[in-house]
C-alpha cells in the first residue's frame, strides 16, 4: 500500500458551507443536524427557484435513450461512433402533421443505409401526446 492511499481523497467541506433550502412560511421540518440560531443567513444560502415536471422529464429521458438505442442499431455502431444525427423532439412537436414530422425525420436520417420507416413510425407514435418542454418556471424571487 502506498502512502498516497492512506490520505483522504478530498477534503471535507467546512461546517459553514452547508446549503439549506427555505421552506414555505409556516411549514417546519425536522433537521438531521444541529442548527444554532446564531447564523440566520446560513438557513437562506440556497433556495429552490425552479420547478420541473419530473414525470414529463422522465418520459423525455426514456424516449431519448430509446432513440439512441435505435440509432445505434440503424447505423450498426456505438453512440460514440455514430454520425451526427440531430433529432429535436421539441421541433417535431411543433410540426402539425405526422407527415411533416416523418419528412423531417427522414431528412435527419439520409446517411443511414438501413430502412428507417419502422423507426420513424415508432418514434412518431411515442411522441404522440407529449408536450414541448417549456423553459422551467421560476417561483417568485
Amino acid at each position: 500500500m502506498s502512502a498516497a492511499s492512506t490520505e483522504p481523497s478530498a477534503p471535507l467541506p467546512a461546517a459553514g458551507s452547508r446549503v439549506f433550502f427555505q421552506g414555505a412560511p409556516g411549514v417546519s421540518c425536522v433537521s438531521s443536524g444541529p442548527i444554532n440560531g446564531e447564523d440566520p443567513v446560513q438557513k437562506k444560502q440556497g433556495k429552490v427557484t425552479v420547478k420541473y415536471d419530473r414525470k414529463e422529464l422522465r418520459k423525455r429521458l426514456n424516449l431519448e435513450e430509446w432513440i439512441i438505442e435505435q440509432l445505434s442499431e440503424l447505423y450498426d455502431c456505438e453512440e460514440e461512433e455514430m454520425p451526427d444525427v440531430e433529432i429535436d423532439i421539441d421541433d417535431l412537436l411543433e410540426v402539425n402533421s405526422d407527415d411533416e414530422r416523418a419528412s423531417k425525420l427522414q431528412e435527419s436520417l439520409t446517411d443511414c443505409y438501413k430502412p428507417t420507416e419502422d423507426f420513424v413510425r415508432e418514434l412518431l407514435s411515442r411522441i404522440r401526446g407529449m408536450r414541448k418542454l417549456s423553459a422551467p418556471t421560476k417561483k417568485g424571487l
